[in-house]
């Protein structure tokens, strides 16, 4: 009875003339497009200098930025109020202030100098705080690793001045060297395909299924399956395998478009990230059917399925870690399948992990997904009054 009832959902997706087009394009558009614009490197920051020195140490200082790939140059301004008027007015990111003196004081070698100003727009925070990050380590290489005093304060809500100090200015007076373990080229991509994998399993095999009961209802054809002796548990498990295939399907696409476009593969053994992916999609093919199961029409399952991805999404430390969150918030992660797949795949894809490091994700995944699939084949019911 299984074996007639999966290749029934295998006609249905089948004579579909959209759904085959959208399993095969989405992951394709997914990992060619997104891979490039999903990058958290902050470049072409706008910087205004204002240049009360005129000296050949400051003009060397300016064509430091100028020659930076992560600055544009923004020209200069008269004074430090038409810098942040620049600021203010959207025409620039950051000004930077070199003061009178500043060639003489650093000759001399005063301690106390030279000084050096960043205020920073910090309306985008991450752009206003890594871009002065940036600027601290090029005035601070240009000084021959010296520090550099520089002032603090607020200049209106939302922006801000941002000492060189706090981004680790005075602790390259020593020198340092940087090793990257396990991204050494830092190419984001790498970064980001194993959450690509994530999003694209979510989506196909969440909201696939979050609209085939709710749509037999619609269709009037579930009132057929309901008056035939298959048992709930043959009935939703029909629903969820030709998912977990697609999903397989999906993540091989995946895995051979990261190889072919960017060069890109999984330092760790594949067949753990299949694991992962399929467990992942075991998770939300039966949330997905446990929100059709409790929906009426196809726009309430449609929301409801957008209510809680969002959700699983912004909390999975995805985009943002995890450690950075409020103690309540952090603790939603415990239960978010979505956390334990990214953490996982990224131990594997990028650091080379094997199953013992990856095991107790495994473990919580695996859980949370059995407990999806109960709760999906006890909430179905075949008599709706």
């Amino acid at each position: 009875m299984l074996k007639y009832l999966i290749q029934k959902e295998f006609l249905q997706i089948r004579r579909n003339t959209f759904l085959p087009r959208l399993i095969l394009l989405f992951p394709v558009m997914i990992m060619c497009v997104l891979p490039w614009v999903m990058n958290q490197e902050v470049k072409n920051v706008v910087v205004t200098v204002v240049d009360n020195d005129h000296s050949t140490l400051s003009r060397q200082l300016i064509e430091s930025i100028r020659q930076s790939p992560y600055f544009k140059y923004g020209g200069r301004q008269t004074t430090y109020p038409d810098a942040l008027s620049a600021i203010r007015h959207g025409s620039a990111d950051i000004a930077v202030v070199i003061p009178r003196g500043y060639s003489k004081d650093h000759i001399v070698g005063n301690k106390e100098t030279p000084q050096v100003l960043i205020a920073a727009n910090a309306v985008n925070g991450t752009k206003g705080s890594i871009g002065s990050a940036y600027l601290s380590q090029i005035i601070t290489t240009h000084n021959g690793n010296r520090n550099v005093n520089v002032n603090e304060g607020t200049m209106n809500e939302g922006t801000k001045f941002l000492p060189l100090e706090r981004w680790g200015g005075a602790s390259l007076s020593g020198g340092y060297r940087e090793l990257s373990l396990y991204n050494p080229h830092q190419d984001y991509k790498l970064y980001m395909i194993p959450a690509l994998l994530a999003i694209v399993t979510m989506l196909m095999c969440g909201f696939l299924p979050a609209l085939n009961i709710v749509g037999e209802k619609e269709a009037g054809t579930i009132e057929q399956m309901n008056v035939t002796p298959v048992k709930k548990s043959t009935l939703i498990l029909s629903k969820l395998i030709p998912y977990w295939l697609i999903a397989l399907l999906v993540i091989t696409l995946c895995l051979l478009l990261s190889w072919a476009v960017y060069g890109i593969t999984s330092s760790g053994p594949t067949l753990l990230v299949y694991l992962l992916a399929l467990l992942l999609s075991l998770f939300f093919s039966s949330f997905g059917l446990i929100v059709s199961n409790y929906s009426n029409t196809m726009q309430q399952a449609i929301f409801v399925m957008w209510f809680f991805v969002v959700i699983l999404l912004l909390l999975s430390g995805l985009f943002t870690p995890v450690r950075s969150m409020p103690s309540w918030a952090y603790a939603t992660t415990y239960v978010n399948p979505m956390h334990h797949f990214v953490s996982a795949v990224r131990t594997v894809f990028i650091r080379g992990g094997t199953l013992p490091d990856i095991l107790p994700h495994l473990l919580s995944l695996a859980a949370i997904s059995t407990v999806a699939a109960v709760w999906a084949v006890g909430s179905y019911r075949k008599n709706s009054a």
